[in-house]
């Protein structure tokens, strides 16, 4: 294995924890605002609020180490996605810091504020959205150079299907992510009501999810046959992912064992996302920049493998102990105990 594809295949497994511990953080956030419009917030408050105080400090920590990778490994794509992201990933950073303030209102505000609530709900939402355009613009066709500049076709990318197909799948997938691992948790707390319309709303985002990705496939067949034809070689890896679907659905259909559910929807993602990502190689943003045309020096290159290594493998034993000493503490989600950040 190179250098090469083991700095990327790093950075996509940081990248990977970062969609899956943040779309629960973002899904709780959202159904915890819907509870409140809807008049459910006597089901599902206090069974969201005790998970997302212990963890909403850990999700970006998964970002930040991505951001400082891709620049750290591959330093020219500061150069072509520098200013073509700037709109999108600013937005993505106000709505981080209006989930951030969030939490200061709630603590040392009126707690139980509906706007603060909605403004939180609604951020967790359109953050993977604003992010997701970045996966958009890696599939090439809305980048152009001019004068040795890249510049972003802003048109282009806001009136392409393909656009709105991974827009709307970070969506449903943050909500099913969301759903399933909640409907999990509510369970272990022993909260039946909250468990049963917990479970509905995984069971409704499920179908959203499935065929949204299915959309990007066909839609790439259009926009970038190159990596439609890669995705193909790849069939093996998304035909699992579809069977772990299956039988994620299948559990929450017959109501039982909902952490066997979590996870055949952890693996669903794993093989779906690390298909896709090696089906992209090795363009980094297509046709422009390969994974080869940007890496550091071997020296930097090894530096920063060991320490994203080490990094995980204090970060994975982090989460962990924080799920034993408070996600799944009897104690702590059945309302025995408090957490106080």
């Amino acid at each position: 294995m190179t250098l090469e594809i083991l700095g990327i295949s790093v950075l996509w497994t940081f990248l990977f924890g970062y969609i899956l511990v943040g779309a629960i953080d973002f899904g709780a956030g959202f159904f915890n605002a819907y509870s409140l419009l809807t008049g459910k917030q006597r089901i599902l408050t206090n069974v969201i609020q005790r998970y997302l105080s212990p963890v909403w400090e850990v999700t970006n920590v998964f970002l930040v180490f991505f951001f400082v990778g891709i620049i750290g490994f591959f330093p020219k794509t500061a150069f072509y996605y520098g200013t073509t992201l700037l709109v999108p990933v600013s937005i993505g950073i106000i709505l981080l810091a209006i989930r951030g303030s969030y939490y200061a209102f709630e603590t040392y505000g009126a707690r139980g504020h509906k706007g603060y609530s909605f403004m939180y709900g609604l951020a967790g939402l359109l953050i993977p959205a604003s992010l997701s355009i970045v996966l958009t613009i890696s599939e090439g066709g809305f980048v152009e150079m001019v004068d040795n500049q890249p510049v972003l076709d802003y048109w282009e990318l806001f009136t392409s299907p393909l656009t709105w197909s991974i827009v709307v799948l970070s969506i449903a997938a943050t909500l099913y992510i969301s759903a399933v691992f909640l409907t999990w948790y509510a369970n272990k707390a022993g909260d039946t009501e909250a468990t049963e319309l917990l479970r509905k709303y995984a069971l409704i985002w499920s179908a959203p999810t499935i065929i949204t990705a299915g959309g990007i496939i066909f839609e790439l067949r259009k926009h970038n046959p190159e990596h439609y034809s890669n995705i193909q070689t790849f069939w093996p890896m998304f035909l699992l992912s579809a069977l772990l679907f299956l039988g994620t659905v299948w559990l929450l259909l017959k109501r039982k064992k909902y952490g066997l559910a979590f996870g055949l929807l952890t693996g669903q993602f794993i093989f779906a996302f690390f298909g896709y990502g090696a089906s992209h190689y090795p363009y980094l943003l297509y046709p422009y920049l390969t994974i080869y045309d940007s890496f550091t020096n071997p020296a930097m290159a090894i530096a920063l493998i060991v320490a994203f290594v080490l990094g995980l493998s204090l970060l994975i034993p982090s989460l962990v102990l924080l799920m034993r000493l408070f996600l799944f503490n009897k104690k702590y989600v059945r309302g025995k105990e408090d957490f106080h950040a």
